[in-house]
């Protein structure tokens, strides 16, 4: 496929359609051009990829319309390229898999008897959703645009709001079967030369076939290549998201046909972030930060806390409180470990149904849920009060930290096990091991939990609490140096 093409026009037309087994929607306009030996000339397209009326303005009419005089073969593609065409975009391809790349990618491609050689011209006009609030970062105080799964769409928001030289974008395709073409963005005089050469030769050495989304790439990113719970790449769907991280020596990925955009290094500190905490003033965001670290806690160790002190150390709850426990456990037939692992799964299928399902249906999924697990279970002794209400705070408390919820999903239902089984002990084990494990984590090689450990000085007034904005400008530093890295240069 990648090989050269011959001079002959109807060679290559057979060709091409041998190569995309005469696919319907490659296209073969031929014409004839206006100079005295009337030279034969072809324009390839791929159907609905190319906007018919830019074709029309900037390749057919010209090319139809153009007075070519006694030009030699030689100087006509030369007079083509300089004088006839007038779209901005004009590329000289030289084999058969850029022909396919750039008209699968929108590109009409101008062929002329005689030549080996063949011009790409900038004519896209693809259908793409238009620009939105993105619902999985929703804010009240900011912009309301979100990504869209159209590259350069992406490539422009961020752009409009950062309209800085050194704001570089590379674009390069991954996916041997897909061809999915993708894009490095990052500041040129704030990111390390190291981090985005790394990141860079990770890409070119994935041998993944197809990315039809951005969790294909994300077990090429990380730095260990074990399954973690963890992940040290971050996902976002807002420009000003990306645009403050590219500030800080970040850099993102961006992928066509997906709104998500890939950011590294992703810290472990961002998750509990948002775009109103810059925002709002600083002791309003500061207390509202510390409650999702509290949140986060609850939902990982509610119902663990809970099971491991009702079957192991019942002393340490007022004895009127553990009255009312010890009657809803006689009430129900089922051991309380198995109890809160039932309500735990019962919610996650609930919550995957009312996900799944169309919004129409998602409030039935609602209703049926607060029947069934709330007033009937209960009523019918299949399920104790206390027990439904420490999940259910649980639950509530890991919206409160979207970002986390897998992580929180499976750690909390780890926690349940051990504490079932070894009581507070084993939670606190097992907490201990979580925490050795986060914090031998790094990503891009920075430590994923950075600035808490390593403990970093200037960073700290960003973490637990939102310093104002004098405080943070004077202390910002790049994420790179956490690690020692050094600003990119040539």
């Amino acid at each position: 496929m990648g090989g050269k093409m011959y001079s002959d026009l109807q060679q290559n037309i057979i060709e091409l359609k041998k190569l995309l087994y005469n696919s319907a929607d490659f296209t073969v306009r031929t014409i004839k051009l206006n100079n005295s030996s009337k030279t034969s000339c072809a324009v390839f397209t791929t159907e609905g990829m190319c906007d018919k009326e830019s074709l029309a303005i900037y390749v057919l009419n010209p090319l139809l319309n153009g007075s070519y005089g006694d030009l030699n073969r030689k100087k006509l593609f030369d007079y083509i390229y300089d004088n006839v065409l007038s779209a901005s975009e004009i590329i000289l391809i030289t084999s058969f898999s850029q022909v396919i790349t750039f008209s699968m990618s929108g590109f009409a491609i101008v062929a002329i008897d005689g030549y080996k050689e063949m011009l790409a011209i900038g004519a896209q006009g693809f259908s793409y959703r238009g620009v939105s609030e993105p619902e999985s970062e929703v804010v009240q105080r900011g912009s309301r645009e979100g990504f869209t799964e159209a590259l350069r769409i992406n490539m422009t928001l961020v752009r409009r709001r950062m309209k800085n030289p050194n704001l570089v974008f590379e674009t390069m395709t991954v996916g041997t079967e897909s061809n999915t073409q993708i894009c490095l963005c990052y500041i040129k005089n704030i990111a390390t030369k190291s981090s985005v050469n790394e990141l860079r030769e990770r890409l070119i050495n994935c041998d993944i076939k197809t990315v039809l989304g951005s969790g294909y790439l994300v077990p090429y990113l990380e730095d260990s290549g074990k399954n973690q719970v963890f992940t040290g790449v971050g996902i976002t769907e807002r420009p000003d998201s990306l645009c403050g991280k590219l500030l800080e020596g970040r850099i993102g990925i961006l992928i066509d046909g997906t709104p998500c955009v890939l950011v590294l290094p992703h810290l472990f500190v961002e998750n509990f972030q948002s775009v109103d905490d810059y925002s709002n003033r600083p002791y309003f965001a500061t207390i509202i930060r510390l409650l999702k670290y509290f949140s986060y806690i609850l939902a990982i160790l509610t119902p663990a806390v809970y099971l491991a002190f009702v079957n192991f150390h019942p002393d340490y709850f007022p004895k009127a409180l553990y009255k009312n426990i010890q009657e809803s456990i006689k009430d129900t037939p089922l051991p309380l470990i198995l109890e809160i692992l039932l309500i735990t799964f019962i919610y996650e299928i609930m919550r995957e149904a009312g996900l799944r399902l169309p919004k129409a249906l998602g409030h039935a999924v609602s209703i049926v849920g607060a029947l069934v697990i709330g007033d009937c279970a209960i009523n019918a002794g299949i399920i104790g009060a206390p027990t439904l209400m420490a999940v259910a705070v649980s639950a509530i408390c890991s919206y409160v930290v979207p970002d986390l919820y897998p992580q929180i999903t499976v750690l909390r239902l780890s926690f349940i096990v051990v504490g079932g089984i070894m009581g507070v002990w084993g939670i606190v084990l097992l907490s201990t091991i979580v925490i050795i494990f986060m914090c031998s984590k790094s990503s891009l090689g920075v430590a994923y939990m950075s600035p808490i450990i390593p403990f970093n000085k200037k960073s700290i007034g960003d973490v637990f609490m939102r310093f104002g904005w004098k405080r943070l400008t004077k202390n910002s530093i790049n994420v790179q140096s956490l690690n020692g890295g050094s600003v990119y240069e040539e």
